[in-house]
């Protein structure tokens, strides 16, 4: 034993140091590295028990909803019976899916496209500086501040067979009045005129952020060379505004998939089902009676998050091939 520890090479105290040095600092930056994880977790935490209480519980509800055969008693018991797709078979065999389907279709491809027209071409508009512009500006977001009811509450007035304000007007140039809610040709396009009216707001101010993002250097080079503005537009605006452009349209195109309170309160979906969105349909399945059809009802919820998704999905690839 004591040839053993003879023969065992002695470290000297500066090594030792060194090496207690070393540990002591990899100490320190594991135990950096953990209070970084977890104050990061605590600032995450939050938004994920936000998230999972009010989106994640909700949808997980839904899906439930709708793979389950609910009344309104089991509905309170919870001994639902399973039911697999019987409520998606029904929804897509029962006569209002189509009707509604194109509905929800036009309403949102009509609304979109000419929400996105006007607001650009305001956006521009607003682009040059002149005097009361920040004026206007601000009076066009109007429509965009204003709660839902009151704008949904407001356009029923306005287009009132009987006492509205433009039928009003119609009689006063000699034009016969319009049945603007209450006729199956006029329902939708009146709902859909309301529904532009409230969403250019919204694209007026995400474009015109994305107008001040462009170098005004490119425009005076283009004019040098002779551009005129319609060319400037055509090669410089619209190309540059492609980014902020296709994150408008698939926020409008998801927020206005899922309009209801403004359909409902015009026309309720009517006359018929001429206005009858996927989103009013769901509602009145599920709420619209005294024999409730929740399973049914949380189907076509799910068919329209199915829509939303698809589409969300093809953004986010149209976005990796711009990218690459």
């Amino acid at each position: 034993m004591t040839l053993a520890r003879a023969d065992r090479p002695q470290r000297s105290p500066a090594a030792s140091r060194a090496t207690a040095t070393a540990t002591a600092d990899a100490r320190d930056a594991r135990r950096r590295r953990l209070r970084g994880r977890l104050t990061t977790w605590a600032f995450v935490a939050p938004l994920v028990l936000y998230l999972a209480a009010f989106y994640l519980y909700p949808l997980y509800r839904n899906v439930d909803l709708s793979l389950h055969h609910y009344t309104v008693r089991s509905f309170v018991d919870g001994d639902a019976p399973f039911s697999g797709l019987d409520n998606f078979r029904q929804v897509l065999g029962d006569p209002t899916f189509w009707p509604a389907l194109r509905n929800t279709m036009v309403f949102t491809l009509v609304s979109i496209a000419l929400q996105y027209g006007a607001g650009l071409a305001l956006a521009v508009f607003f682009n040059r500086r002149f005097r009361l512009s920040g004026l206007l500006r601000a009076l066009f977001l109007i429509p965009w501040l204003l709660p839902l009811i009151v704008s949904s509450s407001t356009w029923a007035w306005l287009l009132n067979s009987e006492s509205g304000l433009v039928n009003f007007g119609l009689h006063l140039v000699g034009v016969a009045p319009v049945d603007w809610l209450t006729s199956p040709a006029w329902a939708l396009n009146s709902v859909i005129l309301a529904n532009i009216w409230i969403g250019i707001p919204f694209n007026l101010v995400i474009l015109h952020s994305g107008l001040q993002n462009i170098p005004a250097d490119l425009y005076e080079a283009a004019s040098l060379d002779g551009a005129n503005a319609w060319q400037q537009f055509r090669r410089i605006t619209f190309p540059l505004l492609r980014p902020v452009s296709a994150i408008v349209l698939l926020l409008g195109f998801v927020y206005t998939l899922k309009v209801f309170d403004l359909i409902w309160i015009m026309t309720k979906g009517g006359p018929g089902d001429s206005s009858t969105t996927l989103a009013t349909w769901s509602y009145r399945l599920g709420f619209g009676s005294l024999l409730p059809q929740f399973g049914p009802g949380a189907a076509v919820g799910n068919i329209l998050i199915l829509i939303a998704l698809v589409f969300g999905l093809l953004y986010i690839r149209v976005q990796r091939r711009q990218e690459a």
